[in-house]
C-alpha cells in the first residue's frame, strides 16, 4: 500500500486540492470554484481526488490545510496540520525550484510576494483590502470587454500599442477602459493595458521597497495569463518562471508540510458524504459580546472558536 498526503488550499474565490506521494510528487490534484461555499467546495473537493486514486492502491495517511478559510476546513478534515499562506506556498515553491528567490502571487481576491533567501523566507507582504489587479477584477474587466478571461492573454500579445489604463482602483479602472473603449481604442490594446496595469499595480502597491531577485516565480490562478508573464518580465528585466502546477503551490506546500509532520491517521473519504454546518452565536455573558462560530458534523458539535475569553467556551 502506497502512502499518500492531501493537501487543500481554499480560498475566496478558488480551492485547491493535492495528493502527493513519499517523493513529492502530485498523483491527483483538482481545482475548482469555492463560490462563497468552502464548506461544499472541499466535499466536492474530496470526492474528485478519491475518484483520481481509485484502484492504484494509495492510502492517504495525513492531511494539511492552507488558505483563508483553512481553520473550517482544517477542522471538517481532521486536518493533522493547519499553515499559512506564506509557509505553504514558500515551501510548495521551494519543492519544485530549489533555487527561487522571489515569488509573485495573484489570486482571485488577493495577492502577495514572498522574498525567500537560502530556502527560508525572509520577507513578505500582502495586498492592501481593495482588489485592484487580482483575478476577480481581470475577470470583471473581461466580461465588461465580452471576453471570458482565458483568452485575455492571447489578445494582449496581439498588441503593438498598449493602451494606458489608470488600475490602482477598480472603480476609477473600470471608468477608464469604458472611456478608452469609447474613443476609439482597439480591444486588444485595451487589454494589454489592463495586463500592464496589473503588474505595475502590484509592483507599486505588493512590491513597493521589496528587493526583488531573481529566480522568480509566478504562482496563482493569474499566472495562467500569459499576457501578464510578458508585462511582469519587461517590467522586471528578468525572465519568469511559471510552472504547470503553479495554481496549486499553496496546496502542494501544505501536503509536504503534512507528510513532514510525522503525524499519521488514515483518511477517510467518505468525509464528503457527511453533513456539516456552521452555526453563529453571540455570547452575551461579559462586555465582549463575542461572535462565536460552532462547527457541527451531522448535528453533532464538533469545534468552535471566535471567544475572547473562558466564558464564551462552547467546546
Amino acid at each position: 500500500m502506497e502512502k499518500g498526503y492531501l493537501g487543500v488550499d481554499i480560498g475566496s474565490i478558488s480551492t485547491k486540492g493535492v495528493i502527493i506521494d513519499d517523493n513529492n510528487k502530485i498523483i491527483a490534484e483538482k481545482y475548482i470554484w469555492t463560490e462563497a461555499d468552502p464548506i461544499n467546495a472541499v466535499k466536492t473537493l474530496v470526492h474528485e481526488l478519491k475518484e483520481q486514486i481509485e484502484g492504484k492502491n494509495i492510502k492517504v495517511k495525513s492531511v494539511g490545510t492552507t488558505g483563508s478559510a483553512r481553520n473550517l476546513i482544517g477542522t471538517i478534515l481532521n486536518a493533522q496540520v493547519i499553515k499559512n499562506e506564506i509557509t505553504a506556498h514558500a515551501i510548495g515553491t521551494i519543492s519544485v525550484y530549489p533555487d527561487v528567490r522571489t515569488i509573485f502571487e495573484i489570486g482571485g481576491q488577493d495577492s502577495k510576494i514572498i522574498l525567500i533567501e537560502d530556502g527560508i523566507v525572509v520577507d513578505y507582504a500582502m495586498n492592501t483590502l481593495c482588489a485592484a489587479g487580482t483575478g476577480s477584477f481581470l475577470s470583471s474587466q473581461a466580461k465588461r470587454l465580452g471576453l471570458h478571461v482565458e483568452e485575455f492573454g492571447e489578445f494582449a500579445l496581439k498588441s503593438k500599442n498598449p493602451t494606458k489604463i489608470a488600475a490602482r482602483c477598480t472603480v476609477f479602472a473600470e471608468s477608464d477602459l469604458v472611456h478608452k473603449a469609447q474613443i476609439g481604442h482597439k480591444k486588444e490594446d485595451i487589454i494589454a493595458g489592463l495586463c500592464k496595469a496589473v503588474v505595475t499595480n502590484y509592483l507599486n502597491n505588493v512590491g513597493k521597497g521589496k528587493n526583488i531577485k531573481s529566480p522568480i516565480v509566478f504562482q496563482g490562478g493569474v499566472s495562467k495569463n500569459i499576457g501578464v508573464i510578458k508585462a511582469f518580465e519587461e517590467e522586471t528585466g528578468e525572465e519568469i518562471y511559471v510552472d504547470q502546477y503553479a495554481h496549486l503551490m499553496g496546496a502542494l506546500g501544505v501536503a509536504i508540510v503534512a507528510k513532514n509532520s510525522g503525524k499519521e491517521q488514515d483518511f477517510d473519504f467518505s468525509i464528503a458524504e457527511m453533513h456539516f454546518e456552521t452555526r453563529g452565536i453571540e455570547c452575551e455573558k461579559c462586555a465582549n459580546n463575542c461572535e462565536i462560530i460552532c462547527i457541527y458534523k451531522n448535528n453533532d458539535l464538533i469545534d468552535a472558536w471566535g471567544n475572547k475569553c473562558d466564558n464564551g467556551a462552547v467546546v
